[in-house]
């Protein structure tokens, strides 16, 4: 589930928060799926093989062989690697933070005064469909890019019941 209620951190300095959430891109394999997927891959390329063993030619496909099945387990790991980000969404009374991780990158965080923020759901224009941006603070802040459109809808309404308490 891309949007989750998250254990509020207790080691804030303001205290546990009314609201706490992680985002986090939808991830369709498993650990488990991937093995099988590799596995499985690998025993159907290699099938054609067993007529040609112990043949000269078997030993002149085995590198493409191994070759393909190194490629498509590396491109898996990579797109894995890409979608290795979160978001995290935290309301108190007084405050609003949105921290992004990113692997390999510094958190980026965003604050502002929950009675100033206005959220924007740019239906079409934005980069993506239903595109959501918090206004307020010092600056304006995408939430959920890697959400489908339904989820940034979803959050939308959770955060405006939440911020209007």
């Amino acid at each position: 589930m891309p949007i989750q209620t998250a254990p509020a951190p207790s080691d804030t300095p303001r205290g546990t928060p009314r609201l706490s959430l992680r985002l986090t891109p939808y991830k369709s394999l498993t650990p488990e799926g991937f093995v099988w997927f590799i596995a499985v891959t690998a025993a159907l390329i290699s099938l054609p093989l067993f007529s040609i063993l112990g043949t000269s030619v078997f030993w002149a496909l085995l590198p493409f062989l191994i070759a393909a099945i190194w490629g498509i387990w590396a491109a898996l790991r990579r797109s894995w690697r890409d979608m290795d980000l979160f978001e995290d969404v935290m309301i108190w009374d007084d405050l609003i933070r949105v921290e992004r991780h990113e692997r390999k990158r510094d958190t980026k965080d965003w604050e502002a005064n929950p009675y100033w923020v206005r959220m924007v759901l740019h239906a079409k224009g934005g980069p993506v469909p239903n595109y959501l941006t918090l206004q307020g603070g010092p600056r304006e802040v995408e939430l959920g890019a890697f959400l489908t459109p339904l989820e940034r809808v979803e959050l939308k309404r959770l955060l405006d019941r939440n911020l209007r308490v």
